[in-house]
């Protein structure tokens, strides 16, 4: 019985021709293990969107991210994603309307 990691890997995009929509050259991938997308040269990554996808994987330089700075980039982005969930106030939105 094979042991499953619990350890999350990530990868760099190093290519993103033909997927400038879907892939940030420079953005960095938590990446699921798929041993039959690796058999056939993919990488299962998980996008902006938090869905996962196959890409090839020369598109992907992989790295290793100490866990310390995983936690503070995970609670940077819970911050970040919990700003955006508040609607602006109506004061706000009214400023803008009437600049245009």
């Amino acid at each position: 019985m094979r042991k499953v990691s619990s350890k999350k890997e990530y990868a760099v995009c190093i290519d993103n021709t033909e997927y400038e929509v879907s892939l940030e050259r420079g953005k960095i991938y938590e990446v699921l293990p798929d041993p039959t997308g690796a058999e056939h040269g993919y990488l299962r990554v998980i996008d902006d969107s938090g869905e996962d996808y196959l890409f090839d994987s020369d598109r992907f330089f992989p790295i290793t991210i100490p866990q310390k700075l995983v936690k503070a980039l995970k609670s940077r982005m819970v911050k970040k994603s919990h700003q955006r969930s508040h609607p602006r106030p109506l004061a706000d939105v009214q400023s803008v309307r009437s600049r245009r």
